[in-house]
């Protein structure tokens, strides 16, 4: 049996808590997203104390159980340990996305703070990963609060040896801006991969509490119900059934309908920890709204009527079905989809039994390194049980294949 080679779409750099303290310009230090690690008596039965504190407009004070090595011991963000930990998922290489940071590093009311978190990032990854850029593929996050200084930053990075850019989930500029091409256009030419990572975007320095944030906030309240009425159970169906899938389906369909895939057809997009279930319905969806169907009669005709005019000259009348055969770029939705779009999961069977209609291209595998949701000291088990049947070709481009190729991961030479 040929052994997996796997490229992660979604790690994360648990960043020094003091990076931004440090090396911000002096006048952003007191804006600056820092964290604070301390050690408590355990709060539950498995005896962990390692705690660290979050410190950013929007965020103040969100605290969680520190993320982990594989041997257990608390992350400190020494790149050499990061990969010890690629080597014992059996992982070959990972895209690497900021971790809190992403909070302080897309504040959109303050373009200079953001842009400020977004460089210093940038560099620090850039210099402590130097050594692993074959096994290390760091995202430079991309703030579009002013697109004259975004399309700087990415010939900047790339500059760095940056190949993917990452942006909000959440834009200031709707992602189906035609002033935005400029961005798409140095992405392109700099042959960048752009990814968005979920809940990301639409922080304000002046807010208490981010969108993100009151969702964890809910989160930790229902878990703290001793009984889960009928209000909790359809709250939380909900937002995972019917919320969730609306920030990466209107971001596939504002970039595809706006012409963006058609006009920048060598630049790629990969939407990370979105999961990829509802994708399937999504592309239908598109197609179906572009497309007279059989059930539908193109003769038929509706509208207002103006009795003051002839019945040749209805403005207001019109053939409403002829509107789906009006789609005005040379491929199908769904197409664009297949060509140029990527969606990661982690753990998603769904989506995987649905590559038979998705395709296989769309869909890459992340480990969600080192959160708790992901699949870190689980991966293998993970791997085996979302793919059992799946064909080894198909099994090969989801797990790093389709990933590896665009960022160009070299496969390990053989034993």
């Amino acid at each position: 049996m040929v052994q997996d080679i796997l490229v992660s779409a979604d790690g994360h750099f648990v960043e020094p808590t003091d990076l931004f303290l440090t090396r911000l310009p002096k006048h952003l230090r007191e804006l600056a997203v820092w964290e604070e690690d301390f050690e408590i008596e355990p709060l539950g039965d498995d005896g962990y104390p390692h705690f660290r504190k979050l410190h950013t407009p929007g965020f103040e004070g969100w605290t969680y159980a520190r993320y982990r090595h594989h041997d257990g011991s608390p992350q400190t963000g020494d790149p050499a340990r990061i990969v010890d930990d690629l080597d014992h998922e059996g992982i070959r290489a990972t895209l690497m996305h900021p971790n809190h940071a992403l909070f302080g590093l897309f504040t959109h009311d303050h373009h200079e703070l953001s842009m400020a978190h977004a460089r210093v990032y940038s560099d620090y990854v850039a210099e402590v990963f130097a050594p692993y850029r074959d096994r290390v593929f760091t995202t430079s996050p991309v703030p579009l609060s002013d697109l004259d200084d975004a399309v700087a930053e990415i010939e900047r990075v790339a500059a760095l040896g940056s190949r993917a850019i990452i942006l909000p989930a959440t834009s200031p500029v709707p992602y189906s801006s035609r002033a935005l091409d400029p961005v798409w256009a140095a992405a392109q030419a700099n042959g960048m991969l752009v990814a968005f990572h979920v809940a990301t975007g639409g922080v304000k320095v002046t807010q208490l509490a981010a969108p993100t944030l009151q969702g964890l906030i809910g989160t930790v309240a229902a878990q703290r119900h001793e009984v889960l009425d009928d209000d909790v159970l359809v709250e939380r169906l909900t937002t995972a059934a019917v919320m969730a899938p609306m920030a990466p389906q209107r971001i596939i369909v504002s970039l595809i309908g706006s012409g963006v895939l058609e006009r920048f057809p060598d630049l790629h997009f990969l939407l990370v920890e979105f999961n990829a279930h509802w994708l399937v319905s999504t592309m239908a969806a598109m197609d179906k709204a572009w497309t007279l169907g059989v059930g539908q009669f193109r003769d038929w005709w509706a509208g207002t009527w103006d009795d003051s005019r002839p019945a040749s000259d209805q403005p207001d009348m019109a053939q409403i079905f002829r509107l789906n055969e009006r789609w005005p770029y040379p491929l199908m939705p769904s197409d664009y989809v297949r060509r140029q779009v990527h969606v990661s999961f982690q753990e998603d069977p769904v989506a995987i039994a649905c590559r038979h209609v998705t395709g296989v291209s769309p869909l890459v595998w992340g480990a969600d390194y080192p959160h708790a949701e992901g699949t870190f000291m689980h991966t293998r088990e993970a791997i085996d049980y979302q793919f059992r049947g799946v064909a080894p070709e198909e099994r090969a481009a989801i797990l790093g294949g389709t990933l590896g190729e665009l960022l160009g991961v070299e496969a390990p030479a053989p034993a």
